[in-house]
């Protein structure tokens, strides 16, 4: 069938918008009608060649929503007509991680990248080459082929076009809050840069009891939206959040500093370290060159005040699990998605949707492909 996605012909480079060739699911996948998608910065990494890809033409995208359409064979638990969301590691389930719960380092996560479906062959073509995927996904797409491990089935009621936030930004901002940084009931926090991934540590940060959460962000808009749902204190500077979260504790310093800038240095890091007491944890989810090795810090600060470093993928969670949760809380109020929405575009603007992510001006912006 005919499908319309954006892809690269070249790294760096920006989105093409073309017409496109989509084989039928083969065993064990599904077609999927994309509703919506929202446009996180790791895709506009590969854009830029911060992240190599294996193979070209690339079909980005990996926050995706939609309905199931078509159920190939070996299917075991979806349908036609499911609501689902994407999921950019496709988690067996079986392998020495997802045992331990650790679903978001399955071995299958060694594809992400590969641009293959999971038996190593392409559904999607062009011009007589085959379309790489990102995530084993490529949700910039109007129709796309999904291996049923990429996809979690979702309740209906949310709605398709705000549940997409879900399959990347959310979990990965809250988890690295609750999960990465382990708030408690009283920690004070500094989220770093509350972009489509921060926005959602300082709601992580607050559902989990934080009693002051600084909003660190050089871009006004974004710390207005910060403190609409959660944040306490909103600064420009990462080494005013340090003093005002010294001045909170006896100058201690935060608990935790979750760093979620739009591409991170090594420079962010170490001046997360600074901000942190003893005992604090940083807290590490931001993206950048895959060669940048530079992180200034002081190892005798690490070792002699107990500090910790702590990476976080995916919001450090298994996201069968932490999906419904989160899609739960949304519709019980608690969690804020619609507001997360800065501005919505047609897949032929996704170059503009990116210009405008770079100017500070969207939390999140969302291509819908049905507008």
């Amino acid at each position: 069938m005919k499908a319309r996605a954006a892809m690269l012909l070249e790294q760096p480079g920006t989105w093409q918008v073309k017409d496109v060739e989509l084989d039928e699911p083969g065993y064990g996948e599904v077609l999927v009608e994309m509703v919506s998608t929202g446009l996180c910065h790791s895709d506009d990494h590969m854009a830029v060649n911060d992240i190599p890809v294996a193979h070209l033409p690339f079909c980005g995208g990996h926050e995706g929503s939609g309905v199931v359409r078509q159920v190939g064979p070996g299917v075991t638990d979806l349908k036609e007509g499911d609501h689902v969301i994407t999921s950019f590691v496709p988690a067996c389930g079986r392998c020495k991680w997802c045992a331990q719960g650790l679903q978001v380092l399955c071995d299958n996560g060694a594809k992400m990248l590969e641009g293959s479906q999971m038996d190593g062959t392409f559904r999607m073509h062009y011009e007589g080459q085959d379309v790489a995927t990102g995530g084993l996904l490529g949700t910039f797409a109007n129709w796309q082929v999904y291996d049923q491990l990429s996809v979690i089935k979702i309740r209906q009621d949310v709605p398709l076009n705000v549940a997409c936030l879900i399959a990347c930004g959310v979990p990965t901002g809250w988890g690295s809050a609750v999960n990465g940084g382990q708030v408690k009931p009283g920690d004070v926090v500094i989220v770093m840069g509350v972009g489509g991934i921060g926005i959602n540590a300082v709601q992580g940060a607050k559902h989990a009891g934080a009693a002051r959460i600084i909003a660190c962000d050089p871009v006004e808009f974004k710390r207005e939206v910060a403190l609409k749902v959660g944040a306490t204190d909103g600064v420009a500077d990462i080494h005013e959040a340090g003093d005002l979260a010294r001045s909170l504790t006896n100058g201690q310093g935060a608990d935790s500093t979750i760093v979620t800038v739009g591409v991170i240095t090594g420079q962010n890091v170490g001046d997360a370290l600074t901000t942190v007491r003893k005992a604090g944890t940083v807290v590490s989810t931001a993206q950048g060159p895959a060669d940048v090795v530079d992180v200034p810090i002081s190892l005798f600060e690490l070792s002699m005040m107990q500090k910790r470093i702590q990476g976080v993928l995916y919001g450090m969670d298994a996201p069968r699990l932490s999906v419904p949760r989160l899609l739960d809380l949304y519709a019980e109020g608690i969690l804020k998605l619609d507001e997360l929405v800065t501005r919505r575009y047609k897949l032929e603007d996704i170059n503009q949707a990116y210009a405008d992510m770079h100017a500070g001006v969207n939390i999140r912006g969302v291509i819908d492909f049905q507008a």
